[in-house]
């Protein structure tokens, strides 16, 4: 995948407070219209006379851009692959970095950075915009001066004020891995029901210090790229068909399942579906219970529903998102193998579930 690099020069090197660099990736954000009226990718050495107000900022700015800018919906693990070497290449020499990136997947690729980046100690994050930049409405202009605000913030000790993958919308900063897609009418997109925003941006930034991950000891920044997409999600619903969870069940390469259950992890126990399931269990799948509840966790032994899912060895995935589950599943899997990702799927790795 080819990019081009441009250098916005904000303030002069000696007096930046610090380097950031932006990653666009695609989506919204970056569309502007050309003479015949219709939305084509804008060019990023504008951004100033888009957006004039970045020289106030005095950062040291540097754009990376995707010769193609992708759609959202379009993205995947090679995409994910790329931004992390991005970063990874870049990681000595610059304070922070924005991505910019559709909305419609976001969540699924801040939650694979969260997985990539190991040993992270600067700040990664994502934001877009649901109207273009070229728009006199968009959300665009406050999403990303913020974002870089928060990406260049430091403590007083000089340490970066948000170290880890974070996603930045609508005036509230969350964590990456915690973040889903709720909205595509109004500008409040993101939400993250089972953890606390990590900032609130109002006339200042007021950052949630107890909710961000803190960094004692840096560490060497370390990536994962290895991906095994060998996975499934079954949404249950009332009177799934049987041929449906069997053609699910049945699936070529599959290694792991990700159940999206009802309430607390409850789900239909008939006696069929409990062998079906068990069956491909005992063959070696590896299934996670999620709920499809936006809130609260999933808790197997609460009701009988749930309970016999924890007898046949169905893992709880406890409050992560579905993004969480899926992303994390697939790099578990492609860098420690199904038997070891079965041992730390259920564990928290990046902030992105609660502790039990």
């Amino acid at each position: 995948m080819s990019y081009q690099i441009i250098n916005i020069n904000t303030a002069s090197p000696d007096q930046a407070k610090s380097k950031v660099l932006i990653i666009y990736t695609g989506g919204t954000f970056g569309m502007a219209y050309d003479v015949r009226g219709v939305l084509i990718p804008f060019d990023f050495s504008l951004i100033l006379h888009h957006l004039p107000a970045l020289r106030s900022l005095q950062l040291d700015l540097t754009v990376i851009s995707f010769d193609q800018p992708i759609d959202s919906s379009n993205i995947g693990p090679t995409h994910w692959k790329e931004i992390g070497q991005i970063i990874f290449d870049h990681y000595a020499d610059q304070d922070g970095f924005v991505v910019l990136h559709g909305t419609d997947t976001m969540s699924f690729t801040a939650s694979a950075l969260s997985f990539m980046l190991q040993g992270l100690g600067k700040p990664v994050v994502f934001t877009g915009a649901q109207l273009p930049i070229s728009e006199p409405r968009s959300d665009a202009r406050e999403n990303l001066i913020t974002a870089l605000e928060i990406a260049s913030a430091k403590t007083k000790e000089g340490k970066a004020m948000v170290p880890e993958v974070c996603l930045y919308f609508d005036s509230a900063l969350l964590r990456g891995n915690r973040s889903r897609k709720v909205e595509s009418m109004h500008f409040d997109a993101f939400q993250s029901e089972n953890y606390p925003a990590l900032a609130k941006a109002g006339v200042a930034i007021d950052y949630n210090d107890a909710a961000i991950h803190k960094v004692s000891v840096p560490k060497a920044l370390k990536l994962r790229t290895r991906f095994d997409t060998g996975i499934a999600i079954l949404k249950l619903f009332p009177g799934i068909p049987n041929d449906t969870i069997d053609a699910i069940l049945s699936t070529k390469g599959l290694r792991a399942l990700i159940i999206e259950t009802f309430g607390s992890g409850n789900a239909p126990s008939s006696t069929w579906f409990r062998q079906a399931l068990k069956t491909r269990i005992e063959q070696g799948l590896f299934v996670v219970n999620i709920s499809q509840c936006p809130g609260g966790m999933v808790e197997q032994g609460r009701y009988e529903t749930g309970k016999w899912l924890e007898e046949i060895g169905v893992i709880s995935g406890r409050d992560m998102t579905t993004e969480a589950a899926v992303t994390k599943l697939m790099i578990l899997i492609g860098e420690q193998g199904a038997e070891k990702a079965k041992e730390l799927i259920g564990k928290p790795l990046a902030g992105e579930m609660s502790e039990q």
